[in-house]
């Protein structure tokens, strides 16, 4: 394993660590094999549709670096001047504002990527009054409570407690409490993506047709559900057979956590390309672990799947950087932007 790999591990562990954070119920056993999962996602390359480069992203910094070979290591002269990634905030923001759907990447327990959300949101709505904020920090089923916070029907406390959000979510609310406040001053719509976390678990555990049919409600049809990646799959088949190799999981259990890994995504790319295609002159931000964006594995090539009869661009941010050299090995940029203020 080179080095290069084993920091993308490295990094990428530390990613899935803080998105599984989100379901503490949840078994160990699926705990893991996710964080196995991504560890591989990260090594391998990737095939988004949204962004086809094998340039990096371009990394948004408050000043020119003095050395940009610092930045850059194993410049990859095809991609141009290194000089030319290095974007500043409002050069990020002039292309951001273009997009149908931007994906704004965080580390859940990071209080300037949230402040940061907050921000670009604003700077969006400015030019763009039209906005809808997409969260995965509420589950589908709560999308009515959402809406009646927003209308002033309930207080924020109210919120917290008809959403479960401290049940389902859990991160400090205080991170995100502005950016609902944001929503309700504006009266933004705020979509509620997220799968019910007792769907999640059970499809790892039983399989999508374990489902009743009030739970399939909450979650794309069956035939929406495309396991049909080879690559993806195949990670996940790796992954679990290092699991397995440990003394954990057996064959069907490694095709269900595939599953539920899709299932997940699927089910906010649903939400986030049904408002689009309802709402075609609005622009959606979409707030979502990293774990879900990066190289458009997760939302966003089911999105543009979804989509693929209209018009589209998508944009992804990184606003925590990924504890790794920033290169052009990979296929697929691991986003568009990546914060370094």
């Amino acid at each position: 394993m080179t080095l290069f790999t084993q920091s993308k591990l490295l990094a990428y562990a530390r990613i899935l660590a803080n998105e599984q954070q989100s379901f503490p119920s949840k078994k160990l056993f699926f705990y893991l094999l996710t964080l196995t999962f991504y560890f591989l996602l990260s090594t391998l390359p990737a095939c988004a549709a949204t962004v086809k480069s094998s340039c990096p992203p371009k990394l948004v910094m408050a000043a020119p670096p003095s050395n940009v070979d610092t930045i850059f290591p194993d410049w990859d002269k095809s991609c141009g001047k290194p000089e030319n990634f290095i974007y500043s905030r409002q050069q990020m923001l002039t292309e951001l504002a273009e997009a149908n759907v931007v994906y704004l990447g965080e580390t859940h327990d990071s209080s300037v990527d949230h402040q940061n959300q907050l921000q670009i949101i604003q700077e969006l709505q400015q030019h763009h009054p039209k906005i809808a904020v997409a969260m995965e920090m509420f589950q589908r089923p709560y999308q009515g409570v959402v809406d009646q916070y927003l209308a002033g029907k309930l207080t924020e406390q109210e919120l917290l407690e008809k959403s479960e959000y401290e049940k389902r979510w859990g991160f400090p609310w205080k991170d995100y409490a502005p950016i609902l406040q944001f929503a309700k001053e504006k009266q933004l719509p705020v979509l509620a993506l997220n799968t019910p976390t007792e769907i999640t678990r059970k499809v790892a555990r039983q399989g999508l047709e374990s489902l009743t049919a009030s739970e399939r409600k909450f979650i794309p049809p069956f035939s929406e559900i495309r396991t049909d990646n080879q690559k993806y799959q195949q990670l996940s088949l790796q992954a679990f057979q290092q699991h397995q190799n440990a003394g954990h999981g057996n064959s069907s259990g490694a095709e269900r956590f595939f599953l539920a890994q899709v299932l997940w995504d699927e089910t906010m790319a649903e939400g986030i390309a049904k408002f689009v295609k309802a709402n075609p002159d609005y622009q959606v931000a979409v707030l979502a672990g990293q774990g879900h964006i990066v190289y458009g594995y997760g939302i966003p090539s089911r999105v543009e799947r979804r989509l693929e009869s209209q018009k589209l661009m998508q944009r992804s941010v990184l606003l925590s950087p990924p504890q790794e050299a920033i290169t052009g090995k990979d296929e697929v940029a691991i986003a568009d932007f990546i914060f370094k203020l």
